[in-house]
């Protein structure tokens, strides 16, 4: 039986725990002989009925599901088979169906087609880049750099010095539309809203630097990087009194380029970053392409274009490709999708597991639905609109990802790279400050979901007898501060971590 102490996990569970342990203090008194413990299972469901019973709690509705990965038995059980909002919970289910459709060794392309001829070290006519959806691109790590700078290799390899052309974004191996159906528009300005293409860069984000000015009511000093990213910056920022704490608002209407900055950031302040997504990933990544050729000595005399925007014909790419990329393996790619909860990974993976020459969410959701319910996943159990969970249109049950997470435990070919890709209790990713100093740090490995009113968290954990367990734990609709809700999140999974069936 769980000790008192084993149960002050977290703020409520210590509440619970004291109020179960508080006769302790009493003066001994003569008792009846006590009677025998009850089962191990027996325990758990009450202990974690009284977790979930924690008065902080009663407003909000909560669905979980934990299951034996041993036996297939499932242990315990609330609200399994309700339909609720998963937040970015819904990565389990996007990423385990594109594992299997995809394999994890699964590598996106991009190449570079000249259209026209090349005389004299010049390529007559225009470059055109043809994306299938990578989204590694990135300026942090040096990926775009290194790409880019080799792409410029290959060129001058192939006797190209000029391009008196322009350099053309071809986007259309994925469709148009290029946000989440039922994406809140007050998210759009944030990069973790950004939409998502057959060519990205930098994962479709730039980052606004703001400073403040000289004195106190002097507008703010603002810069973005890197350049390219077709935003034209509104700054309503002000500077305010010393001492104050920076209070940044952005805004900025889908469809648009204009960005609104509005708030205020106080005088001797340090600079703020705020990452924004662009609005057009093309746009973003052709242009990010023509300043990294002219940096590395190809003289690039047209424009960087989105081939959507041409009149006319378009270019028609003749030959072999002059240069060519492979991203990172599927495998590589989920680790970044999961541990930091990168909706663009989620967006352009559901795309990517279309059926035919253009990728659609609808398509890739079609084949993603098909794959589940082969796992046994019940239709009326999981609604999916987009891949990331960022949309209030996705519903999906306990029970659902629980049978999506028992299914790639116990397939040898989705299991390990699935596991190395979740964040780590104590450890990494977004729970990396969550469970420390308890049996569940280093052991539960998760995907956690947050917006507001939600709060997930969907994994693994092996328990104190050695027994591995799957759960899903989704609350919604509670005006509970969300660390509360959190922390009793949590105290269910380090309850998992202690039990033992003997």
């Amino acid at each position: 039986m769980t000790s008192c102490r084993n149960r002050r996990i977290t703020a409520i569970a210590a509440a619970l725990a004291a109020t179960a342990c508080a006769t302790a203090t009493r003066p001994a008194s003569p008792s009846p002989p006590s009677p025998p413990a009850a089962p191990a299972l027996t325990t758990l469901s009450r202990d974690l009925d009284a977790i979930l019973a924690a008065p902080a709690l009663q407003h909000g509705y909560w669905g979980v599901v934990v299951r034996s990965l041993d036996s297939g038995e499932t242990l315990y059980a609330v609200n399994a088979r309700k339909l609720m909002l998963p937040a970015s919970s819904m990565k389990v289910v996007t990423l385990a169906a594109a594992a299997d459709k995809l394999g994890w060794d699964f590598r996106y392309d991009t190449t570079l087609h000249a259209s026209g001829a090349i005389e004299n070290g010049i390529l007559q006519g225009d470059l055109v880049a043809v994306g299938s959806g990578d989204p590694s691109l990135t300026v942090a790590d040096g990926n775009a750099d290194r790409v880019f700078a080799g792409w410029a290799g290959a060129l001058k390899e192939r006797g190209i010095r000029a391009i008196a052309g322009r350099i053309v974004g071809d986007d259309n191996q994925f469709e148009d539309e290029t946000l989440g159906f039922g994406w809140s528009w007050d998210d759009l300005p944030d990069d973790y809203a950004a939409g998502v293409g057959a060519l990205q860069f930098n994962e479709n984000a730039a980052r606004v630097t703001v400073a403040p000015g000289p004195a106190p009511g002097d507008s703010a000093a603002v810069a973005m990087a890197p350049p390219g990213s077709g935003l034209t910056v509104v700054n309503g920022v002000l500077t305010g009194p010393a001492g104050g704490a920076a209070s940044i608002a952005t805004r900025r209407l889908p469809g648009t380029t204009t960005l609104e900055l509005r708030g205020s950031i106080a005088a001797g302040a340090a600079a703020a970053t705020l990452d924004v997504a662009v609005d057009n990933p093309t746009l973003f990544f052709v242009s990010a392409l023509r300043r990294a050729l002219i940096a590395n000595g190809i003289d690039v005399r047209g424009e960087a274009v989105d081939i959507d925007a041409l009149q006319g014909p378009r270019p028609k790419p003749s030959g072999a490709p002059l240069a060519a990329w492979k991203s990172p393996p599927l495998a590589e790619l989920a680790v970044r999708l999961m541990k930091i909860s990168q909706n663009q990974y989620a967006e352009t993976l559901l795309k990517t597991m279309s059926e035919g020459a253009v990728k659609s969410t609808a398509s890739g959701r079609t084949a993603a639905l098909a794959i589940l319910h082969g796992w046994g996943v019940q239709p009326a159990e999981l609604i999916m609109r987009d891949g990331s969970g960022l949309t209030r249109y996705d519903f999906v049950s306990p029970e659902a990802l629980v049978t999506i997470l028992a299914h790639v435990h116990g397939d040898a070919k989705l299991r390990g790279p699935f596991e190395a890709s979740l964040p780590i209790a104590g450890r990494d990713g977004t729970i990396a400050n969550r469970m420390k100093g308890t049996p569940a740090e280093g052991n539960a490995r998760a995907k956690s979901g947050s917006m507001t009113g939600v709060r997930s968290l969907s994994g693994f954990v092996t328990s104190a007898g050695g027994e591995p367990l799957a759960f899903a734990i989704v609350a919604n609709n509670f005006e509970t501060p969300p660390d509360v809700v959190n922390a009793a999140t949590d105290a269910i999974v380090v309850r998992l971590a202690n039990w033992a069936r003997r």
